[in-house]
């Protein structure tokens, strides 16, 4: 028997990927035992009605794995049948298998598909350099990326704020240091409300998704969006540092305010340094469902403090230093109380959306599962799915013709994903909310390349199936597509012209070099902006490889 540790995970914004570190980035490990992380968060105690056999706080069936999709690649395992490594986003599972090489027959099945040209017969990728994942998640992006300009920019103009506030030169920020700490968490909350973007995405597509744009304004947008992480973490930190100095000007002048205000204020600062700490990178790389719910459970916490301590310095008045019912128009004038107002609401806003609806869920091979919603959905969009929603949520690319239904599909390599294969649950928990992410705005452009690899390809299939204003080429790289994927999958991407649409099936193509074929096939098509879905390196790769031939390209990035 054979088995192999595998680092943990990263996240970006709810979604998950394996850290395997291996010399090809598109290649699919052999699968090896699994091993159960878990922390008993939650209860059994059912605070909306949870239907039969519904359960909000059910035992977490996730650990890490991959959003970012890796391809059985390896000349090495060409005689294995691997199950399914590119794994849908969002999903927090942890996957360590053991096989024996000899129980796994390799199935071929030649596909009527297009297919790079004959020229390029078995394209060799170039042998990658050993290293971390982490370290191309969090060092090889980059020193100036959008995301830690945006981060560097939020943190430099609080700072800047709060010295000019503590050296007596901004008077208005030195009296209302609270209400800065209030609208950064305020500022932190909008940037990932993902109604609040849904409506942005929409919009920022609506006026620049013309072809009189100029290229470089779109271009810019797309990354301003793709970041907006950098302003979320840099108001968190900001938030901490005001709410630290006002409590330093509070303990200065507690004569002005009460026990009271003081304590609520330090359980408050506390939840928040918690929260963050939380979000570290390597506590998130390492421990990925401490990270969720300590951000969710703390975040909610902290906001019914947040009320409490907005009540209580409304109504404390500090010449009696007793407390008065009496705050009328106080309320109304109050700024604290409507950026408070703001945060609930946008808290609020995906919970009352969700769901237990029912699924027909199918498996193509049993190493996937393939699972049908009803309502048509627009091309670009991703969703949520959750066994149990106070635990966890995992997020899909959604695959829809626009019309009567959508569906997501789930590569089984984890607990959750396996459960969906051989459980084949009736009911899921949604958010009827659906986001927009990277994908979406492909609808900016006039000519876009898109490039997958596994199971990534879910969230481009839209592209294929309904109209959409961009006019798509999609270049896919995997494996035995009718065998993994089935053979609904196999039939949308066939029958488009061979220059829309290139499978390129290592099992019978071998090892491609996706950098190369994506760079070429953007020059053929004429492509305006290239997107990637793979693994980190995949992603890196390609990105670089179509910025250094002058082709604009995005993936997924840490944190988007």
């Amino acid at each position: 028997m054979h088995s192999e540790n595998i680092e943990r995970f990263s996240s970006c914004r709810g979604v998950s990927f394996e850290i395997k570190p291996h010399a090809d980035p598109f290649a699919i490990q052999p699968p090896s035992a699994s091993k159960r992380y878990w922390l008993p968060w939650g209860s059994n105690s059912k605070v909306v009605p949870a239907g039969p056999g519904g359960n909000l706080f059910a035992r977490s069936m996730s650990r890490p794995s991959s959003h970012f999709c890796d391809v059985e690649t390896d000349d090495e395992d060409d005689d294995i049948d691997t199950t399914l490594a590119d794994i849908e986003e969002g999903t927090h599972e942890e996957y360590i298998h053991e096989k024996k090489v000899d129980e796994l027959p390799l199935k071929v099945n030649p596909l009527p598909l297009p297919l790079p040209p004959a020229g390029s017969k078995r394209q060799q990728a170039k042998p990658k350099p050993h290293g971390s994942r982490l370290s191309v998640i969090l060092l090889d992006q980059g020193l100036f990326t959008v995301y830690k300009r945006l981060f560097v920019v939020c943190i430099a103009l609080n700072i800047t704020s709060l010295v000019l506030a503590a050296t007596g030169h901004f008077p208005y920020a030195r009296n209302h240091a609270a209400l800065f700490s209030i609208a950064n968490i305020f500022a932190l909350t909008l940037c990932r409300s993902e109604a609040c973007l849904r409506v942005v995405f929409w919009l920022v597509v609506k006026l620049f998704g013309h072809s009189w744009v100029p290229i470089p304004i779109k271009t810019m947008i797309t990354s301003l969006l793709q970041s907006l992480g950098g302003i979320h973490s840099g108001c968190g930190i900001s938030s901490i540092a005001w709410l630290t100095y006002a409590l330093v000007l509070t303990l200065k002048y507690r004569e002005n305010t009460s026990p009271e205000i003081i304590g609520v204020a330090s359980a408050i600062l506390s939840l928040i340094c918690l929260s963050s700490l939380a979000a570290f990178p390597l506590i998130r790389h390492l421990h990925h469902n401490v990270f969720e719910r300590t951000h969710r459970f703390a975040g909610w916490s902290a906001l019914a403090l947040l009320w409490a301590f907005v009540l209580l310095t409304i109504s404390y008045d500090p010449v009696t230093k007793s407390y008065t019912s009496d705050i009328g128009n106080r309320v109304i004038k109050q700024q604290e109380l409507w950026f408070t107002v703001g945060i609930t609401v946008l808290i609020i806003i995906p919970w009352i959306t969700v769901r237990r609806v029912p699924v027909n869920i199918t498996s193509p091979s049993g190493h996937a599962a393939l699972i049908k919603f009803r309502g048509g959905v627009k091309a670009g969009i991703l969703g949520r799915i959750s066994p149990s929603p106070f635990s966890e949520w995992h997020a899909f690319g959604i695959i829809s013709d626009g019309k009567d239904e959508h569906m997501m599909l789930a590569g089984a390599v984890g607990d959750f994903t396996k459960s969906l294969v051989a459980n084949r649950p009736s009911h899921l928990w949604v958010r009827q909310v659906h986001f927009a992410g990277l994908p979406y705005l492909v609808n900016m452009y006039d000519r876009v390349l898109v490039v997958a690899t596994g199971s990534g390809i879910c969230v481009f299939l839209s592209f294929l199936l309904q109209p959409c204003a961009a006019d798509v080429c999609v270049l896919w790289v995997t494996k035995n597509v009718e065998q993994n994927f089935g053979k609904e999958i196999k039939e949308w991407m066939s029958g488009h012209p061979k220059d829309k649409v290139i499978v390129h099936d290592t099992a019978i193509l071998g090892r491609p070099n996706v950098s190369q074929m994506s760079v070429d096939t953007a020059k053929k098509w004429g492509a305006e902006v290239v997107i990637v879905t793979s693994n980190p390196e995949g992603s890196r790769d390609v990105v670089n490889a179509c910025k250094a031939a002058g082709i604009p390209a995005f993936g997924p990035i840490w944190d988007s």
